[in-house]
């Protein structure tokens, strides 16, 4: 492999798809340290950590199987014909090592991770892990000034806290984000919410904040251009985070995730959301809650890995005509 060729990822016409050691999209292995660490913009990152899990675990062990699904993934895009490898030094940087045993050691390690990213000014593309993990990426994104965020998911995971007030769950992590200043609440736009609740307090909450919630039931109402087209307004022109839990999709189509939700959308229009977010300034995005445990076909984990490429080529997109 030539210099030149360093950051493209390996073709299935040199190398058998199964062949080889598995990296995100065959991209090369550039850990913080590697002489060219410094070269990449855009990293994918494992954060194999579950612990703000509260029912059923496994997401966790979600990085490596998203890993090893993605070597299904090409160099271009079908539609808009963007090819992201080319247009961007992208490199597999890696796993953050978590604490399993430790919230808030976890919660530390990586936020010091991302702020080394965030120092070499590499955008963040990243597999959880549960969606605790996106509060300690915003804590190093946002160190500066909150972010707006577009957030596709079925849970708004606003709420104050768990049992008896544990605030570190996967279902506090944007509280907590709010509480911190790391999100302009009126910046923000949940979109795919659906399912029974314990109670209204998270839809409350966001009411008050200015957070948009855009339920399922507006979604599948207004259609897909023109939801996407407020989520755009709502998020403007400044730095905003992407995060996208798996459960938005139907349990049909992702059965492998901890908290499913029936009544979602479909796997096309899973990816067409994705689209819609070409010429938002991302600075970083996320695919969490995709648990091996439960995706015995691992077709779940496919889902995520063709969501995450439609994430990484909205992160290049420049102007809507991409």
């Amino acid at each position: 492999m030539s210099q030149d060729d360093f950051f493209h990822p390996v073709s299935g016409f040199e190398l058998p798809r199964f062949a080889g050691v598995p990296t995100f999209m065959r991209l090369p292995h550039v850990p913080p340290g590697h002489a060219r660490f410094s070269e990449v913009e855009i990293g994918l990152t494992g954060v194999p950590w579950d612990s703000g899990t509260t029912n059923r675990p496994g997401p966790r062990h979600g990085p490596r199987q998203l890993r090893d699904a993605s070597t299904m993934i090409r160099a271009q895009h079908p539609v808009s014909g963007l090819r992201p490898f080319e247009a961007a030094r992208c490199a597999d940087l890696g796993d953050v090592g978590p604490n399993p045993a430790d919230i808030p050691d976890s919660l530390e390690r990586i936020t010091a991770f991302y702020k080394e990213l965030r120092a070499a000014g590499i955008r963040p593309l990243t597999a959880g892990g549960d969606h605790l993990s996106s509060l300690p990426i915003l804590r190093a994104l946002a160190a500066e000034a909150p972010l707006g965020m577009v957030h596709f998911d079925s849970h708004t995971d606003l709420y104050k806290g768990y049992f008896g007030g544990t605030k570190y769950t996967h279902g506090t992590p944007f509280r907590r984000a709010v509480e911190e200043g790391l999100l302009d609440p009126k910046r923000v736009v949940m979109i795919g919410i659906r399912g029974t609740a314990y109670d209204m307090e998270d839809r409350d909450f966001a009411r008050a904040e200015g957070i948009r919630v855009i339920p399922i039931e507006e979604f599948f109402a207004r259609g897909i251009p023109d939801v996407m087209a407020e989520a755009r307004e709502i998020a403007g022109s400044g730095p905003t985070y992407v995060s996208y839990d798996i459960d938005f999709v139907d349990p049909a189509f992702a059965p492998g995730t901890g908290t499913p939700e029936v009544g979602g959308p479909n796997a096309f229009e899973a990816l067409s959301v994705c689209r819609e977010l070409a010429g938002l300034q991302i600075v970083g995005a996320d695919m969490v809650e995709v648990s091996p445990p439960f995706d015995a076909s691992g077709g779940t984990a496919f889902l995520g890995v063709s969501i995450m490429f439609e994430l990484l080529c909205a992160m290049l997109s420049e102007n809507r005509n991409l």
